[in-house]
């Protein structure tokens, strides 16, 4: 008789427990999703310097948590090359507030078109702390995919800070130095180049004022430098003095990569532009030759 009594004792405490564990775990899942809890586990097994990163990763970007990990994990935990993932993958980006979006753009519109034109650029300028005629102006242009120079329609600014996750100007300064080290990615630097002839361009035209031209190439080649780019503006001035078509100014990055200074690789029978194969005559008849070979072809540091 006791040890039924004392077997209905046991079930009965086991009964209260199994029911107080479930009441637990109800409110456990309750607060946190079963994501939300897996998340909690991955970031607490990390190092505390590794969760200092990832708590730095998300203010910046406003990544979540575990998008924080998987980009800082997919670049060893180096910063330039998680920001590189985050921003070259559209489906991990975070979505900026878009009235705060809105803000940004009424600041900077010009009080008379609804667009952002050279005073509001300046003023951008001023509040992101950048000279306007710093290169990454340019980058951010293209990220915002201006159709042109010095202007930024609202679909282009806020599309554009959208697809960088930006959503205030602490943020836009944030990203500033992300887009100046875009510049070193060979692949990037060639999209922001030829991007620049469309938008250097004035409107309805086919062809790049030569003035116009030979500013984007000092701006652009002493970014990547190129030893010749000095005697090809002045050979322009003196020779040319038109404006340059867009197969010249594509060509001209081909021809500034691959052949090197002294022009002992250059191919007389290639294709280059008519324009690039009288710079090379110039080059000979003025005696201009650099020793060496451009194997190197760096970015400036």
């Amino acid at each position: 008789m006791l040890s039924m009594l004392l077997v209905a004792v046991i079930s009965v405490v086991v009964i209260i427990i199994s029911s107080a564990f479930v009441e637990m775990l109800s409110s456990v899942t309750s607060l946190f999703s079963l994501h939300d809890l897996a998340s909690f586990i991955l970031y607490n097994k990390l190092g505390r310097g590794q969760r200092e990163k990832v708590q730095q990763f998300m203010s910046i970007t406003g990544a979540s948590e575990k998008i924080a990990i998987q980009a800082l994990k997919s670049s060893e935990w180096q910063f330039e090359g998680a920001f590189d993932i985050f921003y070259s993958h559209p489906h991990v980006k975070s979505v900026a507030d878009t009235r705060h979006l809105e803000e940004l753009y009424n600041r900077y519109k010009d009080p008379y078109a609804d667009m952002i034109l050279a005073d509001g650029i300046t003023l951008l300028c001023n509040d992101l702390q950048v000279d306007p005629q710093d290169i990454v102006m340019l980058v951010v242009s293209w990220h915002m995919k201006a159709a042109t120079m010095c202007e930024f329609s609202k679909q282009e600014f806020i599309g554009g800070l959208q697809s960088l996750g930006i959503d205030s100007l602490e943020k836009f300064r944030e990203r500033i130095s992300f887009m100046r080290s875009e510049l070193k990615d060979e692949y990037k630097f060639r999209e922001v180049y030829n991007y620049a002839f469309g938008w250097a361009k004035e409107k309805g035209q086919k062809s790049l004022a030569l003035d116009t031209a030979i500013g984007m190439w000092q701006l652009l080649f002493a970014e990547k430098q190129w030893p010749l780019v000095d005697h090809w503006c002045q050979f322009l001035q003196a020779r040319h003095n038109k404006a340059i078509s867009r197969d010249t100014w594509s060509q001209l990055l081909e021809f500034a990569r691959t052949v090197d200074p002294a022009l002992s690789n250059y191919d007389a029978d290639g294709a280059w532009p008519y324009l690039i194969d009288e710079f090379v005559d110039y080059l000979t008849e003025n005696g201009v030759m650099q020793k060496g070979k451009l194997t190197d072809w760096s970015y400036k540091q």
